[in-house]
């Protein structure tokens, strides 16, 4: 994995995860709550946080051998309690009817094998027996809704849904991919499996790099579809059912793997107090800087989270924009850095108004600056015409460049801003109101 970062990039390494933010933030009881399936499930529902339907639960042999097997839909997941990276997870995809009166039907997986009630019998037995529980401990088995797979994920799944995995710290999202199932993941979307990981830009929810197997990919194996540049639906959403669902399990440092329905929406699939570290590569970005970036915050609201996450680790779709357009990305409020007439600097928070033409400043803060000398009457026009306005030579610093223009002096004093950037001066800028939300005004 270190391959593909630099020398001063810092690769979270499974040790230091264990130990800087594992054993501080989980306790056991939090590390009991996300193995365990079932209470999982118990405490989200309290919490109304939206989960997979669960149809039916195995829990001991007697139950296995009573179970009935009518009931079952067309097309469901059966997986382990106590299951970890996917092992012991099977996806029936649908159902077909036999003439046999002893074997009237047969559920289908994603490899189209054919599975009948005995088969699914001897799978759900080696769940019983703790054949894929941590430990090799009796387990359960659940037999879980299977989501509907949305359109716009259709071209890059095979017969299985996708789900976004995120990782939260400190109540602060800081990291996440989509995680694509594959015809050699059997349908399934762990990455071990064969499944195919895809960083997202935490600010957008749009898709960055991939990876499968350990290498970076850019296209969906044997096609010629880019991974890159897909679009979460309902980003926003997911990321707060994130946060929720560390509130909810006091699992300090959480992996919510959360699917999307096509007619429910995100809905959270698991938990996981010890998530993998391959979603690193996936985002082409080491771990453990953004969890020190985010330890120690104050949060205090679920909002203020959602935030922090797009402020801190968003934007390397922003840099790509920046890098084929030559302009750089502002938001609507931006610090900036106006020159008086000594060459001296003077910090304050400019309105990017692209409604407005000229840049204007309010007369006050002009005459304090000193820059109130060099000014001069023009007519320019306006919705009334043309009119004699109050222009001054301006010379400020916005996100590293300098613009040197001609400002309109105006009485601003009861506005937020003293000064709004117009149109005019915004030819090497590309304006993003979601940026720069939390700027002070």
């Amino acid at each position: 994995m270190s391959r593909y970062f630099t020398k001063t990039q810092q690769v979270l390494g499974i040790n230091e995860r264990n130990i800087k933010y594992i054993k501080p933030s989980n306790n056991k009881r939090a590390i009991r709550v996300a193995d365990n399936k079932l209470l999982t499930k118990r405490i989200l529902v309290e919490k109304s946080i939206p989960i997979a339907k669960t149809f039916a639960i195995a829990r001991n042999r007697n139950e296995l051998i009573n179970f009935n097997w009518d009931d079952l839909p067309k097309s469901f997941v059966l997986k382990p309690n106590r299951g970890t990276a996917g092992d012991g997870v099977m996806i029936l995809y649908g159902k077909i009817k036999k003439k046999k009166e002893f074997d009237p039907f047969v559920w289908v997986k994603a490899d189209k094998t054919r599975m009948n009630v005995s088969l699914l019998q001897e799978h759900t037995l080696n769940i019983l027996d703790g054949q894929y529980s941590k430990g090799q401990l009796p387990d359960s088995a659940i037999f879980e809704e299977r989501l509907k797979l949305l359109r716009i994920f259709k071209p890059y799944s095979y017969r299985g849904v996708p789900d976004i995995r995120v990782i939260v710290y400190n109540s602060i999202p800081v990291m996440a991919e989509l995680r694509l199932p594959t015809k050699e993941s059997d349908g399934r979307s762990n990455l071990h499996l064969g499944g195919i990981g895809v960083g997202i830009d935490m600010a957008t929810g749009t898709t960055t790099s991939a990876v499968h197997h350990g290498k970076i990919i850019k296209y969906l194996p044997d096609t010629k579809l880019p991974l890159s540049g897909i679009k979460i639906p309902e980003w926003r959403n997911i990321l707060e059912l994130a946060i929720e669902c560390q509130h909810a399990s006091k699992v300090g440092f959480l992996g919510v793997d959360i699917g999307m329905d096509r007619e429910k929406g995100p809905v959270v699939l698991e938990l996981n107090a010890r998530p993998g570290l391959s979603i690193q590569l996936a985002n082409l970005s080491p771990l453990g800087v953004r969890l020190e970036k985010a330890r120690g915050l104050k949060v205090k609201s679920v909002k203020q989270a959602i935030r922090l996450a797009q402020d801190l680790f968003g934007g390397a779709i922003e840099e790509e924009l920046e890098e084929l357009s030559g302009r750089r990305i502002i938001g609507i409020k931006e610090p900036i850095e106006i020159i008086d007439n000594k060459g001296e600097k003077h910090k304050t928070t400019a309105k990017i108004d692209t409604g407005a033409y000229r840049t204007s400043i309010c007369s006050s803060l002009a005459k304090e600056l000193g820059l109130i000398e060099t000014v001069k009457y023009k007519k320019v026009r306006s919705s009334l015409g043309k009119e004699g306005r109050s222009i001054i030579d301006l010379s400020f610093i916005l996100d590293k460049r300098t613009v040197s223009t001609e400002a309109f002096i105006a009485d601003r004093q009861e506005l937020k801003f003293d000064i709004i950037v117009g149109r005019k001066d915004l030819k090497k800028f590309l304006v993003d109101p979601s940026k720069n939300i939390l700027l002070k005004e």
